[in-house]
């Protein structure tokens, strides 16, 4: 399903929604059964895999790759560009990385450049600026371990 009020121009699987407002570049690779909910913009060298939730007010810039079973809180906050300046013709894209099974919380920021590991989690509002290992709960800012976790097991409080 893809909303009559958003600009896609992807090709979307059949059994992917994309909801009202969404954004959604030429190049774009969207997987299968995935939930784009309203509001997000998808750059064309975005890759997102399968299953996938991306829920509303986030951003995926070029140069990052979702993989499958990720889910991305409302409002997660991406970079591609560890030094961004208006019309810079010397930018260099970072890409990053979140890998399989990760999440993502709400309004946390990931600098480019990073690799969230296999089912890690990251809590809202952290501040991500390096690479968060497979399986590990991270949160703050700057965002550090705050456990390892086990997958489908991590319980609040921490």
């Amino acid at each position: 399903m893809i909303h009559q009020l958003s600009d896609c121009k992807a090709v979307i699987p059949q059994s992917t929604n994309i909801w009202q407002f969404c954004i959604i570049f030429p190049e774009a690779k969207i997987g299968e059964n995935c939930n784009i909910c309203a509001n997000v913009l998808i750059e064309n060298d975005v890759v997102v895999g399968n299953n996938v939730t991306v829920k509303s007010g986030v951003q995926l810039w070029d140069g990052i790759t979702v993989e499958d079973n990720v889910f991305i809180g409302p409002n997660a906050t991406f970079t591609n560009d560890l030094f961004p300046r208006s019309k810079n013709p010397d930018w260099e894209l970072k890409k990053t990385i979140i890998k399989k099974g990760a999440s993502i919380g709400a309004n946390a920021t990931i600098l480019c450049g990073i690799t969230i590991g296999e089912n890690a989690m990251i809590g809202a509002g952290s501040v991500v600026t390096k690479n968060v290992p497979d399986g590990e709960l991270w949160a703050g800012n700057p965002a550090k371990c705050l456990k390892k976790i086990e997958e489908k097991k991590c319980k609040f409080p921490f």
